[in-house]
């Protein structure tokens, strides 16, 4: 009773935090974890700046003053998808729900000198498209079209200085997700379970994960991180057992990634990370489509996905120190999205292909225990144009899909 009272806890607190899901930036994850960093475009791996840098590298804790900090991103992505048959052209705009709102938590405080403690709440990502039009009603479907995929991980750490040049850090990851289906019902007649497919409302699951990082000093001007984090295992979504791959599974896949922070002095600091999403280990994620159509039924073991491969991700970080109030950032990435041209028709309803990601920010010390700071992103317009993507059963042709994103985050950060 207690567990499942945990449990229920759990889901309110993150269904509080994560009131809208939304399209991550590099696939379905976030960009970046926390105000500052996501103003450098995420880049953080060996330069923690707050305590979200429990999400990226909890080694990163014990270098921060305690602190408490709390954040929230207004999202606005433009999803569309374009199908193209028998030499007929029609659009689809699937930004039925446009602006979300995705708040963070974290905290930090040292145990001993070498000691930190601390948590962070976030959401990791997720996936949302909502077609007025039925992009499918052509094909035999009925009503509105469209996913809702929202993740948040509740993530409690520590983090040791062994000596002044090594630390190490270790979180678990506590997970949550929830996901509906709506307007996709003409592929239940594809499924092994065809009543668990479509419109069955909001299903929820829980896991558990983890994530460990290392952040070493090569001397006063250049650090050098690393980090990993593990699958995080998930119950199935029973209600979708007939629509996603080994009955409803779901797990958030693994990452890993190293970076490093060259400081020339005391107001420059230039941050590069290198990061990769193991999507593809995901079989209701990475297994194609394909099978779908040669007889593999939804739902099966190994069974379709969407599709989607391994993504690398570049990012630069520049941060400024004007003075003593004043921080200055910007930052670039770029990650080759995970979606092939071959598997446009079933990503339509998660187009997640943005590549170039353009971000820029400030903090404020309004006093010696508060700060302000403000992100901005832009992720221009990409899209995908589908090479064999429609299947001859459905009448052959292509589906195009794209997105364009943009958003704006605030923080405050508080020091005891």
């Amino acid at each position: 009773m207690r567990s499942s009272n945990h449990l229920r806890m759990l889901a309110l607190i993150a269904g509080t935090l994560i009131c809208a899901s939304a399209m991550g930036t590099n696939g379905y994850f976030a960009d970046g974890y926390g105000i500052k960093a996501e103003g450098e475009a995420g880049a953080g791996i060996a330069f923690p700046q707050d305590s979200l840098t429990i999400a990226t590298n909890p080694a990163g804790l014990v270098a921060l003053s305690d602190t408490f900090d709390v954040g929230a991103d207004i999202f606005r992505p433009k999803r569309d998808a374009t199908l193209v048959q028998g030499g007929g052209t029609q659009g689809y705009d699937g930004s039925g729900i446009s602006t979300f709102y995705i708040p963070a938590i974290g905290y930090t405080r040292h145990v001993t000198q070498n000691l930190a403690a601390g948590f962070a709440l976030f959401g990791n990502g997720g996936l949302d498209t909502y077609y007025v039009g039925n992009p499918f009603s052509r094909f035999g479907a009925t009503g509105t079209a469209g996913v809702d995929l929202q993740q948040a991980f509740l993530s409690p750490a520590l983090a040791w200085q062994a000596n002044p040049q090594n630390s190490i850090g270790a979180a678990l990851n506590v997970g949550y997700q929830r996901f509906r289906a709506k307007g996709i019902g003409l592929f239940a007649s594809f499924s092994q379970d065809p009543s668990q497919v479509s419109d069955q409302g909001y299903d929820s699951a829980y896991g558990a994960g983890a994530r460990v990082g290392w952040i070493g000093h090569v001397n006063q001007y250049l650090a050098v991180g690393a980090t990993w984090q593990s699958t995080t295992w998930m119950q199935k979504f029973k209600k979708y057992a007939g629509l996603f791959a080994n009955g409803g599974n779901f797990d958030a896949p693994s990452t890993y990634g190293v970076g490093l922070a060259l400081t020339p002095n005391a107001a420059w600091t230039v941050a590069l990370d290198w990061q990769e999403i193991r999507y593809g280990d995901v079989p209701s994620v990475g297994d194609p489509v394909n099978s779908l159509f040669s007889g593999v039924p939804l739902g099966a073991t190994n069974g379709p996905g969407f599709g989607w491969h391994n993504v690398s991700v570049i990012k630069l970080g520049l941060s400024y120190q004007v003075d003593a109030q004043w921080t200055i950032r910007a930052g670039v990435s770029y990650d080759d999205q995970p979606i092939p041209r071959s598997q446009t028709f079933f990503n339509i309803l998660a187009p997640g292909v943005i590549e170039t990601h353009l971000t820029a920010g400030f903090s404020w010390r309004v006093n010696p225990k508060n700060e302000l700071s403000l992100s901005i992103l832009h992720a221009p317009r990409k899209t995908i144009n589908g090479a064999g993507s429609i299947p001859p059963s459905f009448g052959g042709g292509e589906a195009n899909i794209s997105l364009v994103e943009n958003s704006i985050g605030l923080g405050w950060s508080y020091q005891p």
